[in-house]
């Protein structure tokens, strides 16, 4: 996810061969490229087809970078790798990066992969909108009473008392149709459509809720001293969403390479999900081009914030957050 890390289905079938496949993927470098350390929020997967798709297609290279990705994974904290200086930039999740910020590690948000936080909300085929759950139990991660949860309570007049834990295990939802839970978008609905399992999805990122998904991260003397190198890295990176939406084999040959238990069905389904839900190439992204942040929404993903207590408006200033300076230069559209 990162936006707050959503662990997820997969989380039960990729397990020690993706580890051990964590090392970092790298182009071969030459005297002309310049060393470049990312590092993502999870196992490799078509949530990161951008990143990549960059590496495989050589976009990177291409724009000058020696690019490294290293996987993520449930042990891994970009921030700490972040705050560590063992990357230029990383993906994260908004409010974390903003509570990062409050406590004094130096990044900033330059740059997103999703317009919209996959997050969703799923429930039983007979709901026909959220505010229907009102008698229903809901299945939520500890993670998300810091995240998404406050947001909801307002908006669809949910109570902590529907809630129990999400255990990322779908059979609770499958057996008893009073109980919705939480997901990702190109996860737990794949699980589900696999199981035969009825089931609608209700993605909070298309109804208001502001922060975006996925967002890069950089370290501020990165952004202070290697801003050429920002540029190039987001513009290869955008690039390369744009070619892995519409053809992914590069990118999926360096997934599986990365994650060998990343099936091929999986990632049909996410791809063909990332496209139909708009999620990359929609929203601001359709005419201001993919990765794109604004400050209207980082505007209310900080006041959302605010509002809902998850950090006081004194501890972190908007400004402190995040830069457009260099997505502002990029322009990649479908």
């Amino acid at each position: 996810m990162n936006q707050s890390k959503q662990q997820s289905v997969r989380n039960r079938v990729i397990g020690l061969t993706a580890l051990a496949a964590s090392m970092a993927l790298s182009t071969n470098a030459t005297a002309d490229q310049t060393p470049f350390n990312f590092v993502t929020n999870w196992y490799a997967q078509a949530e990161h087809g951008g990143f990549y798709q960059a590496l495989g297609a050589d976009l990177y290279k291409d724009n000058g970078l020696d690019v490294s990705i290293k996987m993520g994974g449930p042990q891994v904290n970009t921030v700490q790798l972040l705050a560590a200086g063992r990357a230029q930039c990383a993906l994260v999740d908004d409010i974390g990066a903003i509570n990062a910020v409050k406590k004094g590690v130096p990044i900033k948000i330059v740059a997103t992969s999703f317009q919209f936080d996959p997050t969703v909300i799923i429930t039983h085929s007979n709901i026909e909108q959220l505010s229907d759950l009102k008698d229903n139990t809901i299945l939520i991660s500890s993670s998300a009473y810091a995240s998404w949860w406050p947001w909801a309570k307002k908006q669809y007049g949910f109570t902590d008392a529907m809630t129990r834990p999400y255990t990322f295990n779908i059979q609770p939802f499958v057996l008893d149709n009073k109980i919705a839970q939480q997901g990702f978008l190109t996860s737990e609905p794949f699980a589900m459509t696999q199981a035969g399992a009825d089931h609608k999805v209700f993605m909070i990122g298309q109804d208001g809720f502001p922060p975006y998904g996925n967002s890069i991260a950089c370290r501020n003397d990165a952004i202070a001293n290697n801003g050429e190198q920002i540029t190039a890295f987001l513009a290869a990176t955008m690039e390369g969403w744009k070619q892995y939406l519409t053809d992914p084999i590069e990118g999926n040959k360096l997934i599986v390479k990365n994650n060998p238990n990343m099936s091929a069905e999986q990632l049909s389904y996410s791809v063909k999900e990332l496209n139909s839900s708009g999620i990359v190439s929609g929203g601001d992204a359709k005419t201001k081009g993919i990765g794109i942040i604004t400050d209207e929404r980082m505007g209310k993903t900080w006041q959302m914030g605010v509002d809902n207590g998850l950090f006081n408006a004194s501890e972190v200033s908007l400004e402190s957050i995040y830069t457009t300076q260099f997505i502002d230069k990029i322009k990649v559209t479908l």
